[in-house]
């Protein structure tokens, strides 16, 4: 497709799409709809658990955290809110950094509080064996509730280190009671309006157990709670082989789906690039989702990113990332269903793959291109910011 003009290569998917049953005018809504929140922790230096590496042009506060976050927006043209990471992106007013951040056309999205990073965690948060400890995590999270209400933001996400080390080292049933007790008092201080996503993880820091360690102890959490609070889906945060397109449908079925954390891994939580490693995976998650999407179901997701750049320049990952997402979802909603439902009901195992398959080998790009413009972004986010400048700027601007 290089040589062709960007004419040709629309004009080539057109003809592509011609005798199926797609209806194009409902892709390109959706296209212009979907939208993925960024991280301000994305932008900032990280690291393994050995050692942070710095990058030139780094952000250094949550100030250039939303810069960084406004221009990925202005290059994709599906970014408009950056969630904050408390105390990392503690200010003294949270009301005039919303207002910062909405001068800059993008606007503050989820609120992640910091339950692991305090010493006194070291052995829990809410499922600390100590009640002034879990007293301490609640105090925490209520704190970043009052946030949610001074920016407008309408989720908080939910992330527990909480586990133990050792066989004995904690009682399992009383920690999950811990653990529901505090998630209660939680779940009646949420604002009007809002909700709380619950992530889990399989593993780490925490070796022998997690008291949140895969998303059917989050879904009975949930729930528990309440119609306010669902699972958050965390890409990288499951054992090797998960089929985790069957765990989204069955949480879109169950109305429990709060949204996504997305990242990649090749082996355990690597926090790579969406798509990076397992990319038709991450398509056929977008293949379940649309298909409820078809059904006129109000999912209300959450798509965010979640992701540590170490090897890769800190912006141009996210646009990458970004880019990535729209391609598998623009792919998605390009599987011919009517002839998919019909290869599945005639038994048609080779027919029904082979329509998924197809959908998935598309290219995209030329409707993504299309799309962009008439948002008012960039046809190409990558090619743009090379050409941009922005990190020579901002490396400058920074030291």
């Amino acid at each position: 497709m290089a040589h062709w003009t960007e004419k040709e290569a629309f004009e080539a998917l057109a003809e592509e799409l011609e005798g199926k049953e797609i209806d194009v005018d409902w892709v390109e809504e959706r296209l212009k709809a979907f939208q993925v929140e960024t991280p301000s922790w994305g932008y900032r230096d990280s690291g393994t658990r050995f050692v942070v590496f710095h990058q030139p042009g780094a952000a250094r506060n949550v100030h250039e955290c939303i810069k960084d976050a406004a221009f990925v927006h202005r290059l994709t043209g599906a970014c408009p809110s950056v969630a904050l990471h408390i105390p990392w992106d503690r200010v003294e007013d949270f009301r005039a950094l919303r207002e910062e951040a909405e001068v800059q056309g993008i606007r503050i999205g989820a609120i992640n509080p910091n339950l692991f990073q305090d010493p006194d965690y070291k052995f829990g948060s809410l499922t600390n064996a100590r009640p002034e400890v879990r007293k301490k995590a609640l105090e925490h999270i209520f704190e970043c509730i009052e946030i949610m209400e001074q920016v407008r933001s309408d989720v908080l996400s939910l992330w527990f280190a909480d586990g133990t080390d050792y066989p004995g080292q904690g009682d399992f049933r009383r920690r999950k009671g811990w653990m529901e007790e505090g998630l209660r008092e939680v779940y009646g201080r949420l604002p009007k309006g809002a909700r709380m996503l619950i992530e889990y993880k399989f593993f780490e820091p925490a070796f022998y157990h997690t008291d949140i360690p895969d998303w059917g102890t989050a879904y009975a959490l949930a729930l528990k709670l309440g119609p306010k609070a669902q699972v958050l889906v965390d890409t990288g945060h499951h054992p090797q082989g998960t089929n985790i397109e069957f765990l989204v449908a069955f949480l879109i079925s169950e109305g429990k789906l709060g949204g996504f954390h997305f990242n990649d891994r090749k082996y355990a939580d690597d926090d790579l690039t969406a798509g990076s490693a397992f990319p038709y995976q991450l398509f056929l998650i977008f293949h379940e989702i649309v298909s409820a999407e078809l059904e006129r179901m109000d999912l209300g997701l959450a798509y965010m990113i979640d992701q540590s750049h170490i090897a890769k320049p800190k912006v141009e990952a996210m646009v990458q990332t970004v880019d990535t997402l729209q391609q598998v979802y623009a792919k998605a909603l390009l599987v011919d269903r009517v002839a998919l439902s019909k290869a599945q009901a005639e038994g048609d195992v080779v027919g029904a793959e082979d329509v998924i398959r197809e959908a998935f080998w598309m290219d995209v790009r030329p409707l993504l291109a299309q799309i962009r413009k008439e948002l008012g972004a960039e046809p190409n986010p990558l090619e743009a910011y090379r050409k941009s400048g922005y990190l020579e700027k901002v490396a400058e601007e920074r030291g």
